[in-house]
């Protein structure tokens, strides 16, 4: 008799995430004497505390076809909840939870705190004499998950959609600033990625051929606010007009941190930002031109424009859903599917498996070869390494009326067997 599976995500979601959870459900799908039905923990881990299982398997395949551009969460819920060894009465729960509804198979779409609940899992099942096979599915838009050698993982899928959210943004910016230079010939941007430069990184891709007055300052340049302005009226003796890109971790200075339940600082959450901090003290100490500095932040939408996503992401995405079933099958548990570069003059990837226990809580850093000595942009490999994860092809997107028509799943979900439970999380 085949077994249940469950399938969940957490932490930020990205424009692609759906197209892994649509690859984790069309693999099952064409092994039913293996699988059963598909549930999905709808928020993550808080949905499997509290025995909320969306049925997936019943849902129209038309509506599982729709979440291949489908961005972010809204279909099956993320969480930023975490299971801490603090809180045992939470792992205990799990358990229950997926004895109750006979799941064998658990896959778990996310970051590298993701990965480290998976493998938490994957290890009480173990000690509990619970059969239970554990797979991870990698996803962040930071680019973070890893190692910084790229042994375990190349690039992460959502990357690369926002890598080209970025590029997009900035050609856009800088037919702006070119207009507007004689009154605001600087302007700001803010770009996510908390104290990790792939995204502000992304940027440089919008200028290949470096003809744009741009400059990208990392959280990882350590840069003073002072150097920082001297660098900006440089280039504005020099151009006229400036175009710069700041990431939201850039040290400058009390936000007013406000912090989620993982612990990271979230940036769109704290009092100020670090775009109007710089603008604020550019415009404080002088510009080397004529007018003011003005600043951007885009918000969600970086992780949340499917129009603007990557072609090859999206594939990479859905490959990565599938990888991850036919691990489960053919390896068992412990593992967390990956893709990586192959050797080659031309962009080519394979698809395999690492231990989840190798990337359970890693942190890829930017390379600090992939900076330039000025630390204000980044190298040439840096561009090769990113430009082939943004595709040359815009993503087509069904329209209703108009506007993007996204999945809309049904309500279906299990019976509860269990009393009411309320994660021990919540009572602190």
């Amino acid at each position: 008799m085949p077994r249940n599976v469950i399938v969940s995500q957490s932490g930020g979601p990205t424009p692609v995430i759906n197209n892994s959870l649509r690859g984790v459900i069309d693999a099952c799908r064409a092994y039913p004497e293996h699988f059963g039905t598909v549930y999905a923990g709808y928020h993550g881990i808080e949905g499997i505390l509290k025995e909320e299982l969306l049925n997936l398997s019943d849902q129209p395949a038309e509506e599982i076809a729709l979440l291949r551009t489908t961005p972010t969460a809204g279909s099956i819920g993320t969480c930023r909840y975490k299971l801490k060894k603090e809180m045992p009465e939470d792992f205990d729960r799990t358990l229950e939870v997926l004895r109750a509804h006979d799941i064998g198979t658990l896959f778990y779409i996310g970051g590298n705190d993701s990965m480290d609940t998976a493998f938490k899992l994957s290890q009480l099942a173990h000690e509990r004499g619970y059969d239970l096979t554990a797979v991870g599915v990698p996803k962040t838009i930071d680019n973070d998950v890893g190692d910084s050698e790229f042994q375990l993982i190349d690039h992460t899928p959502g990357y690369g959609s926002v890598a080209r959210y970025w590029a997009t943004m900035v050609q856009n910016a800088n037919e702006e600033n070119a207009g507007s230079a004689p009154a605001d010939p600087v302007l700001v941007m803010q770009a996510m990625g908390r104290k990790i430069g792939y995204i502000p990184a992304a940027a440089r891709l919008a200028d290949p051929r470096r003809e744009m007055p741009l400059r990208i300052y990392m959280a990882e340049a350590g840069l003073s606010m002072e150097a920082i302005a001297e660098d900006i009226n440089e280039l504005l003796k020099a151009a006229g007009r400036a175009v710069v890109v700041v990431s939201e971790g850039l040290a400058v200075g009390d936000l007013g941190d406000v912090k989620d339940r993982f612990g990271h600082t979230q940036f769109g959450s704290s009092q100020l930002t670090v775009a109007q901090q710089l603008v604020n003290y550019l415009n404080r100490v002088g510009l080397a031109a004529r007018g003011s500095a003005r600043g951007q932040v885009p918000g969600t939408d970086q992780r949340a424009s499917i129009p603007l996503a990557s072609a090859v992401d999206l594939e990479e995405a859905y490959r990565l859903g599938q990888k991850a079933v036919e691990i489960a099958l053919r390896d068992g548990n412990g593992w967390m599917s990956t893709i990586l570069r192959e050797p080659t003059p031309y962009y080519s990837v394979r698809y395999d498996k690492v231990p989840l226990a190798a990337v359970a809580n890693s942190e890829r850093a930017f390379p600090r070869a992939w900076m330039n000595e000025q630390r204000n942009d980044v190298t040439d490999d840096f561009i090769a390494y990113a430009k082939p994860l943004i595709g040359s092809d815009w993503v087509s997107v069904p329209l209703e009326d108009g506007l993007m028509r996204f999945a809309r799943l049904q309500p279906l979900f299990a019976e509860q067997k269990l009393d009411r439970y309320i994660p021990q999380g919540y009572r602190v």
